[in-house]
């Protein structure tokens, strides 16, 4: 099967290139045009969870683009109250804008199979994606926590009542800097 790729910023006016796509790829996840050229499928038995989040990697930095390239489309156009452009500007935007749009599509659905394809594949891993990064609002897990060599737990331990004294010593100064205050205005308000 022959897979459209996407074009890059800058060849639009470029014909689209075909490409056969890797059996190695999940369906419809078409390789982009920047990425580096596939191993043969004797050499390389399983593709890595890694490998796969770096094509979804450039495949979210192709959706950022084409979604830029959309908003400066859409900011170079004009309203129409009362100005007369071609019609012929409009249907090309028109155009433009389709084509960003059903490659933005396309994008997704690749990140979509990309992304089921990764989960299916680290489905044996100890912790999922949810308890490595804590979502906004959800209670934070408790931490496991290795046994420190004593040299650690020492210099911690120094680090920390190094702390403290400094702690202890800024608490000096700002009382002694609100006394201080307290005695200008105190004199301040004698004066008037």
């Amino acid at each position: 099967m022959a897979a459209s790729l996407p074009q890059k910023p800058g060849m639009a006016g470029m014909p689209s290139q075909q490409q056969q796509q890797p059996p190695h790829l999940p369906p419809g996840a078409a390789p982009s045009a920047g990425q580096q050229p596939m191993p043969p499928q004797g050499a390389l038995r399983e593709i890595s969870p890694v490998f796969l989040c770096r094509i979804g990697q450039e495949t979210v930095q192709d959706i950022v683009t084409r979604t830029m390239e959309i908003f400066q489309i859409t900011r170079a156009t004009q309203l129409p109250n009362g100005v007369t452009q071609s019609q012929a500007t409009y249907q090309d935007r028109f155009g433009k804008l389709q084509e960003h749009l059903r490659q933005l599509t396309l994008l997704f659905k690749k990140l979509r199979l990309l992304y089921e394809r990764c989960v299916e594949m680290t489905s044996d891993l100890k912790e999922g994606p949810a308890e490595l990064v804590p979502y906004a609002g959800e209670e934070l897990v408790s931490v496991r926590v290795e046994p420190c060599s004593p040299a650690v737990i020492q210099e911690r331990n120094e680090v920390l009542e190094k702390l403290r004294q400094k702690n202890q010593e800024m608490k000096v100064l700002m009382d002694q800097m609100r006394n201080l205050l307290w005695d200008v205005n105190a004199m301040l308000t004698l004066r008037k």
